[in-house]
């Protein structure tokens, strides 16, 4: 895996970090493709309870890369291009912009660095991939499309009085913030942990953007299975397919 993101484990968290610091973490097709594996590697073992999502540097994420715009930037988000259901705890220092903010939507815990802001400025630049309206199920409504629509950024105590901030920290201590979240999760029995979060997630609206990336990444799941290729091999052969399930 690239070193675009690093991953480590600290007992049963997995401290899951942008590593791009030069570039805020720009999100690119690197990060992206970064994301999507970690995410998957997360859900691979039991050991791993619990996942801390950081930056590293002065920024969580200074939002997509406009040289190297990421259209499939769906991948990276546990949930949508993965599914996760373990809990997921954000770190959030600096800004934390477009696609960073779409990353901490999908976090069950928040926490914020005080000088921390938060921005979706899509608007000012006439592009969206729309994942972004799911916001609006996480904070109040008017809140949220004041955000969205006037492209201007919050800080983090106001995220943090709407509901979208838990805590706020020094910057300094936001990573630790974040893993004593975690850490008292992952002391819990995991099974009802993961039970409670894909009940929440069925609860909460999901957008039409949301609701295609989930889509897309089932239909790419059975077009590359080993059924998938089973059966074109046997529809060329002429013989019946011999399907495993897999």
């Amino acid at each position: 895996m690239s070193d675009a993101v690093t991953y480590e484990t600290n007992g049963y968290v997995a401290i899951i970090t942008m590593n791009k610091p030069d570039r805020m973490n720009r999100l690119d097709a690197e990060i992206v493709d970064a994301l999507h594996h970690s995410w998957k590697r997360f859900m691979a073992t039991d050991g791993e309870r619990v996942a801390v999502i950081a930056g590293n540097g002065r920024a969580f994420s200074a939002g997509a890369d406009l040289n190297a715009i990421p259209h499939d930037l769906y991948r990276a988000i546990p949930g949508v291009g993965v599914p996760v259901d373990k809990p997921v705890v954000a770190a959030v220092q600096g800004w934390c912009v477009g696609g960073g903010m779409v990353l901490t939507t999908m976090c069950d815990l928040m926490v914020a660095a005080d000088d921390a802001m938060f921005s979706y400025p899509e608007v000012k630049i006439g592009f969206s991939g729309g994942l972004i309206s799911n916001l609006a199920s996480r904070i109040p409504h008017k809140i949220a499309m004041e955000l969205l629509l006037t492209g201007e950024p919050i800080t983090a105590q106001r995220a943090f009085e709407v509901g979208y901030v838990n805590k706020l920290t020094p910057t300094d201590d936001v990573l630790d913030a974040a893993r004593l979240y975690a850490e008292a999760i992952a002391a819990h029995a995991p099974l009802p942990s993961r039970m409670l979060k894909r009940f929440t997630a069925e609860t909460l609206p999901k957008g039409p953007t949301e609701q295609a990336g989930i889509a897309r990444v089932q239909v790419e799941a059975i077009n590359v299975s080993t059924d998938g290729d089973e059966g074109v091999t046997a529809f060329m052969e002429k013989r019946p397919p011999i399907f495993k399930g897999k």
